[in-house]
């Protein structure tokens, strides 16, 4: 595959797509920036753990620069996290259809130029750490050893969306932290929620795969759930909920957040109803769709913010 010919699951017509120099596509691609659902994804426990802190600490709305921050340091490290994979999974990318086009098996990027390129993003996320407290930065360091462990868990558990979701989720702790400088039981609830959440639409991802992970021997929840995949997500997506509810219910929220999370909650239940496992394309387009999932509980809580600590009633 050359480097003019755009993966499976990239977004059709994106920007990065159309307007990248030659030489930056392959890494751009390597980055997923050209599939921005996964740092959207990475950035949802951050800015959600930020409005219910702001919340709780009285102020109307988050604060804009930490909104920033949080979306500089997602895409980067998302990236990362990318770049540090396809090294890793170089070989058995080769031998899954819809990965055996990645600039590392295809040939168009070196494993040092992708070193060189995860060092450079590892960088950038550094930076952005460091603009926040001393406990943050430190949270933020301790995540890196999940991290590093998420890309071998696939050869070894079926449960390698648990572990996605420890560090995707670790996010709520640093959105938090940036407000207070501690560590409190809001945040657990909602780092507890967000795994719940990942396991959700990582396994409805994961769907996509399943011929393929069989035949090179990579596991995942969409082979352990297999046929019971839909009340099995159901039951995930009403726990994210509910642990959610409690972090709202410990800073004492108002209706607006519980509202937000009904719409929440609401997308969940839509997707395990619209869900085909045997549709890759549909499996691609709900996994997608939980960007917009997660605006519903993020507007709730600023909406929340807002009304509580702006004066406005």
């Amino acid at each position: 595959m050359t480097s003019s010919a755009p993966l499976p699951d990239t977004v059709r017509g994106h920007w990065v797509e159309r307007y990248s120099p030659a030489w930056f596509l392959p890494y751009a691609r390597m980055a997923r920036l050209e599939r921005p659902i996964g740092w959207q994804l990475l950035l949802w426990p951050c800015w959600w753990s930020l409005a219910l802190a702001s919340d709780a600490a009285g102020y109307a709305i988050p604060n804009p620069w930490y909104w920033v921050l949080f979306l500089i340091g997602a895409v980067a490290m998302r990236g990362a996290g990318c770049v540090f994979n396809d090294i890793v999974d170089r070989d058995l990318d080769a031998q899954v259809y819809r990965t055996r086009g990645r600039p590392i098996p295809s040939g168009q990027v070196t494993t040092r130029q992708a070193a060189v390129f995860l060092a450079i993003l590892a960088l950038i996320g550094l930076v952005v750490l460091l603009q926040f407290n001393r406990f943050t930065i430190g949270m933020g360091i301790a995540s890196l050893f999940v991290v590093a462990i998420y890309p071998f868990m696939k050869r070894i558990t079926y449960w390698p969306q648990f572990v996605l979701g420890l560090a995707f989720s670790w996010g709520a702790f640093l959105g938090w932290t940036s407000v207070f400088g501690s560590l409190d039981w809001p945040a657990v609830f909602i780092y507890v929620g967000a795994i719940l959440w990942t396991i959700f639409y990582d396994t409805i991802y994961a769907h996509q795969d399943k011929e393929d992970d069989v035949l090179v021997g990579i596991k995942s929840t969409a082979l352990l759930f297999g046929p019971r995949t839909k009340p099995i997500l159901a039951a995930f997506g009403t726990g994210a909920v509910l642990v959610l509810a409690l972090a709202c219910g410990l800073i004492q929220a108002g209706p607006l957040a519980y509202l937000g999370l009904a719409g929440f909650a609401g997308h969940l239940a839509w997707q395990v109803k619209t869900l085909d496992i045997s549709d890759s394309t549909v499996c691609l387009r709900l996994f997608r769709s939980n960007w917009h999932a997660g605006w519903f509980f993020f507007a709730g809580l600023v909406a929340d913010s807002l009304v509580r600590n702006g004066g406005f009633f």
